[in-house]
């Protein structure tokens, strides 16, 4: 294997790597656990890889955490991490004033962008969805990522491309976050547009970095975040090989960690194990059982093995 001695692709306006981060609560009830959650971020920045974390998105549990909760969280840890990584907000909800009042609150917490999905439940039409997200964007002063995942906002609520072209010329949404599994639609965007494309699906991380996409947003990163840098480094450094075996590797573990029970359920599960902070899930999430804790966890050591081995 040749590695290529091309000058590494630049980061995208929220860097390469991004962890979609798990909200640590407390053992005793719950509560949200602030100085855990100042742990983890510094652990994921100093040692997992990171140059970015997504706070109060699906992996934080977002639509069991309070107002208050969230913008104690962002103010924690963009304090924590301070300018060794960029922190971003998840605000989205189906109402757009209440959006709007979160990505303010934001701000004001020392978040550097924002994470906003396209609205749920009302199902909007094309229009409304846009000028809802546009709304979100003006009111406040930072970077807007957009969240387009449309198997948990309904299909009918997917960005279309033509969407994301109007919504390309909002001078503050600068990024995309993907989990609609369009390729295509990926592809005429990002060919049309200055849009930033990271993905949102673990196993697209490589044929969006295919396309043209900046980087991820990874809930594999809290398990594995220098596995997964591993990926989007080799590729911007021009070492395609290197970057689909390290894909490869990391795939059955995305397999065990994302699809017999949502990722936060599995990330704080395998956090448990490791003694990192995590604490328990909010209902109506349910925790692993001790039988999925050990497949999980003998999952992660396998991958781990495997990465690190490489070819024979």
């Amino acid at each position: 294997m040749h590695e290529s001695t091309t000058t590494p692709a630049p980061a995208g306006p929220f860097g390469r790597c991004a962890a979609a981060m798990i909200t640590p609560f407390t053992e005793d009830g719950g509560a949200l656990d602030l100085d855990g959650a100042r742990r983890l971020a510094t652990h994921l920045v100093d040692r997992g890889g990171c140059d970015a974390l997504v706070l109060n998105g699906t992996t934080g549990e977002s639509p069991t955490t309070t107002d208050a909760e969230k913008t104690a969280l962002v103010r924690a840890v963009a304090q924590a991490v301070g300018d060794r990584a960029t922190v971003v907000a998840g605000v989205g909800t189906a109402d757009t004033r209440h959006s709007a009042a979160l990505a303010r609150a934001a701000q004001a917490a020392g978040a550097d962008g924002l994470l906003v999905v396209t609205p749920y439940y009302s199902r909007p039409t094309q229009e409304a969805s846009v000028q809802h997200l546009r709304n979100v964007a003006d009111a406040a002063e930072l970077p807007v990522m957009l969240y387009d995942i449309p198997a948990r906002t309904g299909t009918g609520t997917a960005l279309t491309a033509d969407s994301l072209r109007a919504l390309a010329e909002h001078p503050r949404i600068v990024a995309v976050k993907d989990c609609s599994f369009d390729l295509l639609k990926a592809g005429l965007v990002m060919g049309a547009t200055d849009l930033a494309y990271y993905a949102g699906s673990e196993e697209l991380n490589l044929p969006l970095l295919a396309l043209g996409a900046a980087g991820c947003v990874s809930t594999l990163a809290n398990v594995a975040g220098p596995q997964v840098r591993g990926v989007l480094d080799a590729f911007a450094a021009g070492d395609t090989e290197g970057a689909a075996r390290r894909h490869r590797a990391l795939l059955p573990l995305v397999d065990a960690l994302m699809h017999e029970v949502p990722g936060t359920v599995a990330v704080k599960a395998l956090f448990r194990v490791a003694g990192l902070p995590g604490g328990p899930v909010r209902g109506p999430l349910l925790p692993a059982g001790e039988p999925l804790t050990a497949r999980l966890a003998d999952a992660l050591k396998d991958a781990l093995r495997s990465y690190s081995v490489g070819p024979g």
